[in-house]
């Protein structure tokens, strides 16, 4: 799964000039307002360490140090809507401590932010600031004044140092943070995904094999009551009543084949995917090349990535596609899925097309999504899955 993040040279600023800019104004803007904020934020941090750390043997020193590095976390969000608004810092918020009741009860919740590491280095950024904070007021507002030539240099740097202290000590966890927030994001994806499918599972019940059966029920009962009247046509409606029988059946075979076929719990993706390639309107290879099965959940996302890329052969790639294949490996520790045709190309999983689903799918159990599909060049997609193995 690929997730973009904003670097460091991302909110890089402009080259310094020695007629002001607006970047340099807001810049001194800034570092003016540094010493009120740090010496704010330097009094409360040294209140709540030494009051909370003196408190901390009975029994409410350990509460109120949790709720004071809540405090440090709403202060360290307000220092990085600054940096955001005048220097141009993005910095990603941490995620928030979860409450008692999402955390697992009042003890869990307090250990998790007793020992929360955005609110320590708040703490520390806060300590660290009231200095610095005198430092660069007297400079900015004494160098209007004095060091008007130099002044916009001078504030660069500065304001640069200020920069790597923001994303230094008031940024994220680094990856254990960006990886909370995407497993968030996926969450929500699966959740999304299941109520979709439940939703189709519903909707094809109640206009397919339902309304059949509705229909079948109301047949047989006017072939009971002409049984006796006409028999000829009461044998002609349960001749009528016996097709619809057989439709509804096949309607819900179909439906059960999409929810997981019997085949590949029975036999495997190989005997799987090999039915599911018969049914394409193009002749399909299938090569699988697996040295054991994987966990069903695996096999299961596999089959229907597989299924809906033949589906989409089958609409998209046109007459243009004389063949097409999947090539089914593992590669250390991921299932590795290919299908590629020979049709017309130009598939963009990025347009909220089918692919742009599939792609959410695997990204929501860590697995990557690689379309190659130049115009008229046919098109390769690369699926990779986690491996785990079966039981």
């Amino acid at each position: 799964m690929t997730t973009t993040h904003d670097s460091p040279d991302n909110d890089r600023p402009p080259p310094v000039r020695a007629v002001f800019s607006a970047v340099t104004w807001k810049e001194i803007a800034y570092l003016v307002s540094n010493l009120p904020l740090a010496v704010v934020g330097f009094v409360y941090a040294v209140v709540m360490v030494a009051g909370t750390g003196g408190l901390s043997v009975t029994a409410i020193g350990l509460p109120l140090l949790a709720c004071g590095l809540w405090v440090s976390r709403q202060l360290g969000r307000l220092d990085r809507a600054r940096a955001r608004a005048l220097l141009g810092v993005r910095v990603d918020e941490p995620t928030p401590i979860p409450g008692p009741r999402r955390a697992g009860g009042f003890f869990s919740w307090l250990w998790t932010s007793i020992k929360d590491p955005v609110g320590w280095r708040t703490v520390l950024y806060q300590l660290v600031r009231l200095p610095w904070g005198v430092l660069t007021f007297t400079v900015a507002l004494t160098g209007l004044f004095v060091l008007w030539p130099v002044l916009p240099y001078l504030v660069r740097l500065l304001a640069n140092a200020d920069r790597a202290m923001v994303r230094g000590l008031l940024s994220p966890s680094d990856g254990l943070e960006r990886r909370i927030a995407e497993l968030e994001s996926d969450r929500g994806v699966v959740v999304d995904t299941a109520a979709a499918d439940l939703r189709r599972i519903e909707r094809d019940l109640h206009d397919g094999a339902q309304a059949r059966l509705v229909a079948l029920a109301m047949g047989l009962g006017l072939a009971k009551e002409k049984l006796l009247e006409d028999p000829e046509g009461a044998a002609a409606m349960v001749g009528e009543a016996h097709g619809e029988v057989k439709l509804a059946l096949q309607e819900l075979r179909d439906l059960a084949r999409g929810i997981h076929p019997a085949v590949l719990t029975d036999r495997g993706l190989d005997a799987a995917l090999s039915s599911v390639a018969a049914r394409c309107v193009v002749p399909v290879k299938v090569a699988v090349d697996l040295p054991a099965r994987p966990a069903a959940a695996i096999e299961g996302i596999a089959y229907f990535v597989v299924s809906e890329l033949l589906q989409n052969v089958s609409k998209h790639a046109g007459a243009a596609a004389r063949g097409a294949s999947v090539e089914v490996w593992r590669a250390g520790e991921r299932l590795l899925i290919r299908v590629s045709d020979d049709g017309r190309g130009g598939a963009d999983a990025s347009r909220g097309s089918g692919m742009a689903g599939l792609a959410e799918r695997l990204g929501a159990v860590d697995g990557v999504f690689v379309v190659d599909s130049p115009v008229g060049g046919g098109t390769g997609v690369t699926a990779g899955l986690p491996w785990r193995g079966g039981e």
